[in-house]
C-alpha cells in the first residue's frame, strides 16, 4: 500500500490545522519517551509514506503489466484460435504422431525438432516446435501447429516458455518482467517486488493500529474518506500482495539467486529426470554410428539418421503413457547419441501433472521415472507460487483473482497520491513526514530492528540498497536543516 501521509494521531477526516513555522534547532522539542507501538508508530508512519512514495511508480507498471497479463490467457485463444483448435472430425481419429510431425517437418525442415507436444485433447492442435530457426530468438520456438485427425498444417508462431505462450502473451510478459529492456529491465520488477511487502505490511499495521472508534467511524468525507478506501482495501488484499511479492522475487535476479542458494543448501531444490542410457546396452551402442543425429528419430521422418537405432515417437509415447503420464505431455528428442527421450507431464492448472520419464529410444524401456509427489517440499512450493503468480495454477479464477489484485493495487497508488495532496488542503502536495521519529524508539527494538534489516537487506539487495541511500540522502538533508536551524524531529 503507498502512502499514508498522516500526521494526527486522530485522523477523521478533517483538514489538519495549519502547520507551525518550524522551531529552531535549540528550540526543538526533547524527544518524548514512548515504549511499544507508541514508539515505532511515527517510524512505521515514515517507512510507509516515503517507500509508497518513491515506489509507487514502479508498482503502479507492475500492476498495469499484470492486469493485462491476467487478461491475456483468454485474448490468446480468441486471437491464436485457427492455429489452436480445428473441427473434430467425425468417426476420424489421430493419426499416428510421428506422421503428425513428418508433416510439420515438411512443411518447415527449417531448424531443430526441439519438443513435441500432442494434442492434449479432443479438438486441440497437436505443436511441434522448432528450434534454431533462422530469425526467431534463440530464447523461443518456433510452433508448428498439426490437425492431429489430417495432419494439416494450420500455421506457424514463436513459443515462448514452459507454460506455450505465444506471440501476444509473450509481449505482454515481457512487458511485466523487464519492460523489453532486458536483463537491466528486470531490475524494475525485482524493485517493485522487494518494496511491496514492505509497503503492504506497514499499511496493515498503521490500519490495524488506530483506535477501534476511528475503524468504526463513518460518513467522512474528504481526505478521511479517502484514507478509509485505502485502508480498507489494503486490508483485504494484503495477503495476495505478500504473496505476489514473495512469488515474484523467487525468479527475480539477485533476491532470486538468494532464494536459489538456500534451496541448494537445504537440499530442495527441483530434481530432474535422468535423460541417459548405457552405451551398449540392448542395442544402444549402435546410437555412436550418429553421433551428430538430433530430432526425434527416422519415424519422425526428419531424416535425422537414426534409423536402425530408434523405436520412434509413437512407441515412446506408448512406454510413457505405461507409466501413467496423461495429457498433457511434452515430448524431448536425445540431445545425443548417448541421450534418451524425455517425456514429461506440462500441467500447470490444479492438480498439477509434472511427472516425468526417460525412455531408451533403442528399444523404448523407461529408463527413470521422476513423480512430482517425490520432489521435495520447497521445490513443491515454489513450481505453485510461480503458477499462481502467473495464473496458470486455478485457470480462469486464478487469472479473475490476479486482475482483481492488480486493480486493488493501482487503487491503492492512486489514492495513496490522492492523500498526500488532499494533505496540502488540495492545492498542491502536504509536507513529508518530519525526520527523527528513530529517536523515540527505545534500544530493546531499534537495535534487532536495525539488525533484522541489515540481514534483510543483504539477501534481498534491492530493498536494501535502496534503503541505504535513502538513509545516506535523510541524513545529510537533516544534517544540512540542522545547520540552517530548521531541524525539526516527530
Amino acid at each position: 500500500m503507498p502512502a499514508e501521509p498522516t500526521v494526527l494521531a486522530e485522523d477523521d477526516g478533517r483538514q489538519p490545522a495549519e502547520p507551525s513555522k518550524p522551531p529552531h534547532a535549540s528550540e526543538a522539542r526533547p524527544a518524548i519517551k514512548r515504549s511499544g507501538w507508541a514508539s515505532l508508530r511515527p517510524l512505521v508512519l515514515r517507512l510507509h509514506f516515503y517507500a509508497g512514495l518513491l515506489i509507487a511508480p514502479f508498482l503502479l507498471v507492475a500492476a498495469v503489466t499484470g492486469l493485462l497479463y491476467a487478461g491475456s490467457y483468454q485474448v490468446e485463444k480468441y486471437v491464436y484460435a485457427d492455429e489452436l483448435r480445428v473441427p473434430v472430425a467425425a468417426g476420424k481419429s489421430e493419426l499416428p504422431l510421428s506422421r503428425q510431425v513428418a508433416a510439420a517437418r515438411e512443411a518447415h525442415p527449417e531448424g531443430t525438432v526441439s519438443a513435441i507436444r500432442p494434442a492434449p485433447e479432443e479438438g486441440a492442435t497437436t505443436r511441434v516446435l522448432l528450434s534454431e530457426v533462422p530469425g526467431v530468438d534463440p530464447d523461443r520456438a518456433l510452433a508448428v501447429f498439426v490437425n492431429p485427425y489430417t495432419a494439416e498444417v494450420r500455421g506457424a508462431l514463436e513459443q515462448y516458455g514452459a507454460s506455450g505462450a505465444l506471440p501476444l502473451r509473450t509481449w505482454i510478459d515481457g512487458l511485466h518482467r523487464d519492460l523489453h529492456l532486458g536483463e537491466p529491465g528486470r531490475l524494475y520488477s525485482e524493485l517493485a517486488a522487494s518494496w511491496l511487502w514492505v509497503i503492504a505490511g506497514g499499511g496493515l499495521v498503521l490500519w490495524f493500529g488506530r483506535r477501534r472508534s476511528q475503524r468504526k467511524r463513518r460518513n467522512t468525507t474528504g481526505r478521511g474518506r479517502t484514507l478509509s478506501l485505502h485502508g480498507a482495501v489494503g486490508v483485504w488484499t494484503a495477503v495476495g500482495l505478500f504473496f505476489l511479492s514473495a512469488t515474484g522475487l523467487t525468479w527475480s535476479t539477485y533476491a532470486g539467486q538468494s532464494v536459489a542458494d538456500l534451496r541448494e543448501v537445504l537440499g530442495q531444490t527441483t530434481p530432474a529426470v535422468t535423460a541417459s542410457v548405457e552405451p551398449g546396452a540392448d542395442g544402444a551402442g549402435e546410437h555412436s554410428e550418429h553421433g551428430g543425429a538430433s530430432g526425434p528419430g527416422a519415424s519422425a521422418g526428419a531424416g535425422s539418421g537414426r534409423e536402425a537405432a530408434d523405436v520412434g515417437l509413437d512407441e515412446v509415447l506408448k512406454s510413457a503413457r505405461g507409466q501413467g503420464l496423461s495429457d498433457p505431455v511434452e515430448i524431448v528428442p536425445p540431445a545425443d547419441a548417448a541421450s534418451a527421450y524425455v517425456v514429461k507431464q506440462v500441467q500447470r492448472s490444479w492438480p498439477e501433472k509434472q511427472d516425468s520419464v526417460a525412455v531408451d529410444p533403442a528399444n523404448g524401456e523407461v529408463t527413470e521415472v521422476l513423480r512430482f509427489a517425490d520432489y521435495p517440499v520447497l521445490a513443491k512450493l515454489t513450481r505453485w507460487g510461480i503458477d499462481a503468480h502467473a495464473g496458470s495454477l486455478f485457470g480462469v479464477a486464478n487469472q479473475i483473482a490476479l486482475a482483481a489484485l492488480a486493480l486493488g493495487l493501482i487503487l491503492l497508488i492512486v489514492w495513496g497520491y490522492r492523500m498526500w495532496w488532499q494533505r496540502g488542503r488540495g492545492t498542491s502536495f502536504g509536507r513529508p513526514m518530519a525526520r527523527g521519529a528513530w529517536r523515540d524508539v527505545p534500544a530493546y527494538l531499534l537495535v534487532p530492528l536495525m539488525v533484522a534489516v541489515a540481514v534483510l537487506g543483504y539477501f534481498v539487495p534491492l530493498l536494501g540498497i535502496p534503503l541505504a541511500v535513502f538513509l545516506a540522502v535523510d541524513v545529510v538533508l537533516g544534517e544540512v536543516a540542522y545547520r540552517r536551524g530548521r531541524r525539526t524531529y516527530a
